[in-house]
């Protein structure tokens, strides 16, 4: 425990010099104890960036409890040394639903008057419990529209997936080099000549698919949005069914938030050695348990890789399923880059200083951060990446007003 924890303080650390944007401001409202007497409640990856927003939360004044967005991806040193700083920290060495939801009730029975999901579980069970919780954040798209699809949300959320720092920086940038960085790791496969699929042209999809073409794969997008697909295809990639993709490329990466983008009826006609895997926050994008009933003998050649036969003729082919089609780069790997979740936290920590400052006035629905936040963290954002830009003269200012 004593090493593990040394180990996490060490990853903290280390993710916290290059997180000099949250650094900074977490130096700046933690001289006034901003958030003194706060309780949050926190659902999220707990890698070494989540430990530099946790125990900046604490820094300012706040009162933290918090149970993991996905069980698989915690990092056992940073749970260690959290715990050991104070935090209330609620996981389990063992992965099931039931603990993953009961460590969600714990978290909510500390009573806490603002939450951070990533997912929107968290939100969903606090909701139905009618928890007197007053405001909260959303890490991601998924949580974002399952939260929009409730016809009631008793409190304001921020979703901060809708802050252009957050979704253009760490969905695009972030996750498209994670999730190729994560596919490598766990495969040892060489990207360059590769034929890839990328289903779903959003944030997610966007990066994926640029950082695969840069490392010498040839990719396809499927789409169920023309104008998303008339975008990927005016960007230079192939654009096509699904189905007209399954025989001839190598793999298949998910980045839509979708039930059963690739299940049962497309396995089948997988070329052999095709790898599947998930950027998606929810293990539903893959029909995982169609596959389990395909082959039940499926085994591990690897750590996270599941290697599965199919019959196909008087033969059988192998398909690969990477991360039982959780998300990859979390599981497979470290996730998105420190400098890249600097932005994505800076975001969650501003909006939770701003809900506590007017929780009390904003609607009770789910709404962006506001632009003062936005435009805040762009110009932080400039600052920490060395940039120097224009600004517009008194006559072109005056110009924009006629």
């Amino acid at each position: 425990m004593k090493n593990s924890n040394q180990n996490g303080q060490k990853k903290y650390l280390w993710a916290k010099n290059q997180m000099p944007i949250l650094r900074k401001l977490v130096q700046k409202y933690s001289q006034n104890n901003t958030l003194k007497g706060l309780d949050i409640g926190v659902c999220l990856h707990i890698t070494k960036e989540t430990s530099v927003l946790i125990m900046g939360l604490k820094e300012t004044g706040a009162n933290v409890s918090l149970c993991s967005a996905n069980p698989l991806s915690t990092k056992t040193e940073v749970r260690d040394f959290l715990k050991e700083s104070g935090i209330r920290i609620f996981t389990d060495k063992n992965y099931n639903l039931d603990s993953f939801y009961s460590n969600m009730d714990k978290v909510l029975d500390t009573k806490p008057q603002i939450i951070i999901d990533d997912g929107g579980e968290l939100h969903k069970k606090a909701i139905r419990r009618k928890d007197p919780i007053r405001g909260g954040t959303e890490e991601t798209t998924s949580g974002v529209n399952r939260l929009r699809a409730l016809s009631d949300i008793p409190y304001p959320v921020i979703a901060v997936n809708q802050s252009i720092t957050k979704h253009l920086f760490d969905n695009t940038f972030g996750t498209g080099q994670s999730i190729m960085e994560s596919i490598i790791k766990t495969t040892s496969v060489l990207i360059a000549s590769k034929r890839i699929v990328v289903c779903g042209y959003g944030w997610v999809g966007k990066g994926v698919s640029k950082y695969a073409r840069g490392m010498g794969a040839k990719v396809s997008v499927t789409e169920t949005n023309p104008l998303k697909a008339i975008e990927a295809y005016l960007d230079g990639f192939e654009v096509a069914r699904l189905d007209k993709l399954l025989s001839h490329n190598d793999i298949f990466i998910t980045c839509t938030g979708q039930i059963n983008v690739i299940g049962r009826q497309h396995f089948d006609y997988l070329k052999d050695g095709a790898i599947l895997c998930n950027a998606g926050h929810f293990d539903v994008e893959i029909d995982v348990k169609a596959l389990d009933a395909i082959d039940p003998d499926a085994f591990e050649p690897v750590q996270n890789v599941t290697c599965y036969k199919i019959r196909d003729g008087l033969n059988k082919k192998k398909v690969f399923l990477l991360a039982r089609g959780r998300v990859v780069n979390l599981i497979g790997s470290e996730g998105n880059s420190p400098q890249v979740m600097d932005l994505s936290f800076t975001n969650q920590f501003l909006s939770i200083i701003y809900l506590f400052k007017y929780m009390e006035k904003l609607p009770k629905k789910v709404s962006p951060p506001p632009n003062k936040i936005q435009n805040q963290i762009s110009k932080l954002a400039l600052q920490a990446f060395g940039l120097d830009i224009d600004n517009l003269t008194l006559q072109q200012k005056e110009y924009f007003k006629s």
